[in-house]
């Protein structure tokens, strides 16, 4: 029976997906200029996607999904698991703030409230352990209450690090044992209320964490690299090994049919040797060939219910502590300008985002009288850095090939255009001046951002709210200026 199951299933979505694409984004708001919730609703319809995924419920967003005949799955962070765990009454008015609303009066198509975002995490010491199963049922319970309990569906995005295997294969697979008994309460708590299972898979983070990962193994082409073989499957791509490593898991503790959505996976464009355009356009792409032929997985033939790419825009005031390519996600750049071409299935490509407004055309740079020698730069690149997005600047990425002057430049221009050109903010001691020439150089990039105060609801920021928006990545900025006074030590010496 569990084949005819499998096989019907396998009909079904194949029809269904050749009718809609079912193709989601994720959907972040980390960005000092943001691109207006309208603009970014009509991006996602004119390139068909037709799902999104947010991590928090933002008003101005989902407004501007409403009725938009765009599926949503709205996120709560993990800092609200405490409270919301502590009494089903602050469920209750989560929902009703967050989901009940948007539906009644805003048309929001709301289908599923992601309940805490990957809260197993390795890295966060078991700090929401305790928090996210009782989140988890007092906001069903509150979805029961509002009536809302058969069209909107909870799930719990989680890191693939829930589960592994000890053989290495993955038939081997089972849930960490710090977590195992939790996880099967868990996962029964959803399949009884016939809700799915979100998984996060990231392929570039395999290539990043392990300098000796094959890297055709990231990408679902396999190229030369020889498959890893379990019993009578061969994998060819770590994304469907690691898929079938959580199916074995959920098979083993007697889940077999519960379905998973796939709630991030995709690929960085720069931020680190292998986040760049090539790499991200193949994997991408091979992504989206997959879900629009229906292909699943050897142990799943059928597709997951949802695909959700990481992610739709690229985010400049994300933490960098994974690594500088954390803003660096998205399929298109801060502005809903395309990176690369995609073939989104039916004759169409990518399309870029309509009716953004810009800042004046003008640059800040470093002047061409300034020495290299100036001991004023150092200090003015850190702070530039501090309160800007330097990560391009970084080993392996778009802007790493500039001269002393350009890396001075780009970081003076990021805090200028970050500031949004408010007088006053490209003057570095009497290092910097405008220019009305684009100084962008092969891939690297001089930005100009939106004019946010032109873009309403959308709220200009200030420079001290651009100041509190930006971690200081001492590492990064060192490495930064440390680069620009041997380029000028090196060009001294010659």
């Amino acid at each position: 029976m569990d084949w005819a199951l499998s096989l019907l299933m396998l009909l079904i979505l194949r029809f269904t997906r050749s009718e809609s694409l079912g193709l989601g984004c994720n959907w972040g708001l980390h960005a000092s200029h943001p691109l207006p919730p309208d603009i970014v609703v009509k991006l996602l319809k004119d390139n068909g996607i037709n799902r999104v995924k947010l991590f928090e419920a933002d008003s101005p967003t989902l407004r501007a999904l409403g009725n938009s005949g765009i599926q949503v799955m709205v996120g709560i962070p993990n800092e609200m698991l405490e409270p919301l765990a502590t009494t089903v009454s602050v469920a209750e008015e989560w929902v009703s703030h967050n989901v009940s609303s948007y539906i009644s009066t805003h048309g929001v198509d709301i289908r599923y409230v992601a309940v805490g975002n990957e809260p197993f995490l390795h890295t966060y010491k078991d700090t929401y352990v305790q928090t996210t199963f009782p989140a988890l049922k007092n906001i069903q319970a509150a979805l029961i209450k509002a009536g809302l309990g058969r069209q909107v569906k909870i799930t719990i995005p989680l890191n693939a690090d829930v589960y592994q295997t000890e053989s290495g294969l993955p038939s081997g697979g089972d849930f960490r044992p710090d977590i195992h008994a939790l996880m099967i309460s868990i996962i029964k708590f959803l399949s009884d209320n016939g809700a799915p299972l979100t998984i996060n898979i990231y392929p570039f983070l395999s290539l990043y964490a392990d300098p000796h990962f094959p890297l055709e193994y990231a990408f679902f082409s396999g190229g030369t690299t020889p498959p890893v073989v379990d019993g009578p499957i061969s994998y060819s791509n770590v994304f469907e090994a690691n898929y079938d490593t959580l199916i074995w898991a959920l098979e083993k503790n007697g889940f077999s049919s519960i379905p998973v959505i796939v709630g991030e996976v995709g690929w960085p464009t720069d931020g680190d040797p292998n986040a760049n355009v090539e790499y991200a356009h193949r994997f991408n792409q091979g992504l989206l060939d997959r879900i629009v032929r229906g292909q699943g997985t050897p142990k799943r033939p059928y597709p997951p219910p949802d695909i959700y790419i990481f992610a739709l825009i690229d985010e400049d005031t994300k933490s960098i502590q994974p690594g500088n390519f954390e803003r660096h996600w998205g399929i298109f750049n801060y502005d809903g300008t395309i990176k690369y071409s995609l073939d989104m299935g039916n004759n169409r490509t990518l399309v870029p985002a309509k009716g953004v407004l810009y800042l004046a055309r003008q640059w800040c740079v470093m002047a061409p009288g300034a020495s290299l020698s100036d001991l004023n730069i150092p200090e003015a690149i850190n702070y530039a850095c501090t309160y800007a997005d330097c990560t391009s600047l970084g080993y392996g990425s778009s802007c790493n090939r500039l001269d002393a002057r350009g890396n001075t430049s780009y970081a003076f221009n990021m805090f200028y255009q970050t500031a949004n050109q408010q007088k006053g903010t490209c003057q570095f001691s009497n290092l910097s001046m405008i220019t009305k020439i684009d100084p962008s150089q092969g891939s690297c990039r001089f930005e100009v951002m939106i004019d946010v105060g032109r873009h309403e609801p959308v709220r200009s920021p200030t420079i001290s709210s651009v100041k509190s928006m930006y971690e200081c990545n001492s590492i990064l900025y060192f490495v930064i200026i440390t680069l620009t006074m041997n380029l000028f030590v090196f060009s001294s010496a010659k």
